[in-house]
């Protein structure tokens, strides 16, 4: 049985991912997942965070929000204080992106990662993970062109994808409609090496099982290889 976009259960949403979007940044990418769009940018900054700075060891983080239009009613800005939603899914960026880098390889500098969702039609934490990665590999390549670091740091990919079931099915990459009805919301963060960095699991007024769980984690595992496929196309053009 169809899903209501017409799509089957473990279909992703059309995946676009565009470089070079904007002109300043080293990396810039407009990622859309469906009818979620979200901007990714990735600048490089000297130093380091107070508390990492001596180490010799750098940084990689990440912001994280919503532009007021990005929803149907207009979402005010986050100007003097970052409410908890935000705050969970920039650190959520941000700790995929360190699980795929060698922090020591940069040096006392940071790498900023900007994600601002342009549109939103769910699945806004795991578009931004796996547009920022293009973007922090664009950032990574300036870096070494213009010598601030001697070999990328890059170990591996990442991507992430949401799985939930809805009305009993298990469906992958959940848009509003389908997100907002779940009984079971699943976001899955992994490495080109098929190794995990986050499986974040929620059940919305219903409990899931063991083998519900193994079943959504293979959906997800499949799903982000296709995310990776369309990353490294998107890597490939000039």
């Amino acid at each position: 049985m169809a899903r209501h976009d017409g799509r089957k259960p473990a279909q992703l949403r059309p995946v676009s991912i565009i470089r070079r979007f904007t002109r300043f940044a080293p990396g810039s990418v407009l990622i859309k997942c469906g009818e979620t769009h979200v901007l990714c940018t990735a600048m490089w900054q000297e130093g380091v965070p107070p508390w990492r700075s001596g180490r010799g060891s750098g940084w990689v983080t990440a912001e994280y929000d919503m532009l007021p239009g990005a929803t149907p009613d207009r979402r005010r800005r986050n100007r003097q204080r970052v409410d908890g939603r935000t705050q969970e899914i920039q650190r959520l960026i941000g700790r995929s992106l360190r699980a795929v880098v060698d922090l020591d390889l940069l040096g006392e500098n940071s790498i900023l990662l900007d994600c601002d969702v342009l549109q939103a039609d769910g699945g806004t934490r795991t578009a931004s993970v796996t547009g920022a990665y293009v973007a922090l590999y664009d950032a990574v390549k300036h870096a070494l062109r213009e010598k601030l670091i001697a070999r990328t740091p890059l170990r591996d990919r990442i991507a992430a994808v949401s799985v939930g079931r809805v009305a009993g099915r298990l469906l992958v990459d959940l848009d509003y409609a389908e997100d907002s009805t779940a009984d079971v919301d699943l976001n899955v963060v992994m490495t080109g090496a098929g190794e995990f960095v986050e499986v974040q699991g929620t059940g919305e007024g219903h409990t899931f099982s063991g083998e519900e769980l193994t079943r959504m984690v293979g959906l997800a595992s499949r799903s982000i290889r296709q995310l990776f496929r369309a990353q490294k196309q998107a890597l490939a053009t000039k």
